[in-house]
């Protein structure tokens, strides 16, 4: 019987920690700064200049640019 008490108490004290431990981890991507913004447009244009599909890889390039502020490696379309 005591040692179901003791794996319990144990139990419990890991799951409180892990609570803790992640509120800490949340809290800091949070508050974290956001993303630098770029100029999505000029930054696609210079991406896509030697692509096969210019169209195509504009477009792909603009949308992922709008939701991470980033420019996607290489010339394609497909994302």
């Amino acid at each position: 019987m005591a040692i179901f008490k003791t794996l319990a108490a144990v139990l419990l004290v890991a799951i409180f920690f892990n609570l803790a431990v992640s509120d800490m981890v949340i809290k800091n991507l949070v508050e974290s700064d956001p993303p630098p913004q770029i100029d999505c447009a000029s930054a696609c244009a210079a991406r896509c200049q030697l692509s096969s599909r210019p169209n195509l890889c504009h477009r792909a390039c603009g949308t992922c640019c709008a939701r991470c502020s980033c420019v996607p490696p290489g010339t394609s379309g497909k994302l």
